[in-house]
């Protein structure tokens, strides 16, 4: 039986369902954690050790997680990461893919890049720069949106919406990213999720948030959305710009019905989106890693082998 790493800190009812659709087709899926591995750069023994997986590399390993931490942490997952693809194992998505994703500055660079629709942006080192940048913002009649360049489910952001916000106005570690906050069209706050594998729009979401987030993790409802032409051209082309294998990517209609992309999610949960869209997702991200990787891995090593 073929055994793949499902990279996670808390495998949850993902990775139950990632385990199902690996054995699906005669693998099983372990579970574990970046924190827990290691080099081990040497004549002896294979040179990243992985709980589980001392005496041969997995057959692939899908990333469900990477944890925080400082600085050398986080860059010493990725070079797990970035290792194991070296050394021959498909990686879903790779290591480069999530450092694109994770970094909001480098992703919202990329898509503009693209020239993809992004909220205009300024990511800033200086304390009174950014000042002077959200003050400017709001005598012109605009909101802000304050994110730590590193995170996710909403946490760390904040909306500057008045002069006395700014004494909330905090970096992420010494850095600034201010975004101009995005009126959706319609009542309320909503947005879209549309979720891409291999470079196909596979269904759509629309996120109905309780306040101005809509993440899920937050209490956001989910409902399901006519995936249109437009939505899927746009979420397919910003997967493209950042290289990843899946993606989850929220974008927003604002009040002039402009569709703008707020963020792109190397990481993405479904389990609301699949309770909505009538597609397993996970069987959907497996069928694609074997197809596109397993099964190459698998003819070549045959052709080697003869």
């Amino acid at each position: 039986m073929g055994r793949i790493a499902i990279f996670t800190d808390d495998p949850g009812w993902h990775g139950r369902q990632l385990r199902l659709a690996f054995a699906n087709r005669g693998f099983s899926g372990e579970y574990v954690s970046l924190t827990e591995c290691r080099m081990q750069l040497g004549d002896e023994g294979l040179p990243i050790v992985i709980p589980g997986f001392e005496q041969t590399l997995p057959d692939a390993a899908f990333v469900r997680g990477v944890p925080g931490g400082s600085l050398e942490e986080v860059v010493f997952y990725l070079d797990i990461l970035h290792a194991l693809k070296l050394a021959g194992v498909p990686v879903y998505n790779d290591g480069r893919a999530v450092e694109r994703s994770v970094d909001k500055g480098m992703t919202t660079f990329l898509l503009h890049r693209a020239g993809l629709p992004t909220p205009v942006t300024w990511i800033a080192r200086e304390r009174g720069e950014a000042l002077a940048i959200a003050e400017r913002e709001l005598k012109a009649g605009n909101m802000l949106i304050s994110k730590p360049l590193f995170g996710s489910q909403g946490e760390g952001i904040r909306r500057i919406e008045k002069m006395t916000d700014l004494f909330w106005l905090t970096s992420s570690r010494g850095i600034y990213y201010l975004q101009r906050f995005v009126h959706c069209e319609g009542e309320g706050y909503s947005d879209t999720r549309v979720f891409v594998v291999n470079g196909r729009a596979l269904t759509a979401m629309r996120r109905r948030g309780k306040s101005w987030l809509n993440n899920v993790a937050r209490g956001a409802s989910c409902e399901a959305v006519e995936l249109t032409d437009e939505l899927a051209r746009l979420a397919v082309e910003a997967t493209t710009a950042l290289e990843m294998d899946y993606a989850g990517v929220d974008i927003i209609r604002d009040r002039e019905g402009r569709y703008q992309i707020i963020e792109v999610n190397s990481i993405p949960a479904w389990k609301g989106l699949e309770s909505v869209c009538g597609f397993n997702i996970a069987e959907c991200l497996a069928e694609d890693l074997f197809s596109r990787y397993l099964s190459a891995n698998q003819a070549t090593q045959s052709a080697d082998a003869s």
